[in-house]
């Protein structure tokens, strides 16, 4: 059984696809970042960095006793060697699946999550900063569509790499950011959302947090965006 430390953001999307897809058995621990939840003791001592998804696997491949991960791109690579399953065996293939993974939680993430800050959440609008994060989103968006020219999915078949990069693509209207525009992108997005799987983790959102896409309340921008709890 696996503890899953989750929210529903799209690192967190990106663990609960794995899960599903791979059908593994699990608990969900809601960690609200609008309440400060990542700041609770009990999960600093599961995720340092007070940023969720986290997973506690109480029956690990070791046998040993049970093992925490944060960080969403190390939990996938954890689970996939686990299973055996979305991450090939053969060095090179698995090579490729792993540039893509980390030029996901590397790039793709960081500057999609600055897009939705500056674009959806910042009390001013700064043009600057506004201007870069989308220019940025549609540099890096520009180098998906050009990966997938002529593949189905990122690397060979469906993978962490997909996993990984399809919940930050998810909400590409809010990020200004028209998939017309990459063709290659919108096909294998497409793809991605009719797989049962997706549907599966993606249900478990409003189910976690009710007021999901509502606007943030004060105290939800203080414990999200202010400093943190001395």
């Amino acid at each position: 059984m696996i503890d899953l430390y989750y929210w529903p953001t799209p690192n967190g999307h990106k663990i609960t696809l794995f899960l599903e897809e791979a059908g593994l058995e699990y608990t969900i621990k809601p960690v609200d970042i609008g309440k400060g939840d990542q700041f609770a003791a009990d999960f600093l001592a599961i995720s340092p960095n007070n940023k969720m998804p986290a997973i506690v696997d109480h029956a690990p491949a070791d046998g040993g006793a049970p093992q925490s991960v944060f960080e969403s791109g190390a939990i996938l690579l954890y689970l996939a060697e686990k299973t055996g399953a979305f991450l090939p065996a053969e060095a090179r293939a698995r090579i490729e699946v792993l540039e893509w993974l980390f030029w996901q939680v590397g790039g793709l993430g960081p500057m999609l999550g600055q897009n939705h800050h500056f674009n959806q959440y910042a009390p001013e609008k700064i043009p600057y900063a506004m201007d870069r994060y989308t220019n940025e989103t549609r540099r890096l968006y520009g180098v998906l569509d050009k990966r997938l020219d002529g593949r189905d999915f990122i690397a060979g078949d469906y993978s962490i790499a997909d996993m990984a990069a399809y919940p930050w693509i998810a909400p590409h209207a809010k990020q200004k950011m028209d998939l017309v525009d990459f063709p290659n992108v919108a096909r294998w997005f497409d793809a991605i959302s009719q797989r049962p799987a997706t549907a599966r983790a993606y249900a478990l959102g409003p189910q976690v947090n009710p007021a999901l896409g509502e606007p943030l309340t004060e105290e939800q921008r203080r414990h999200m965006f202010g400093p943190p709890p001395r």
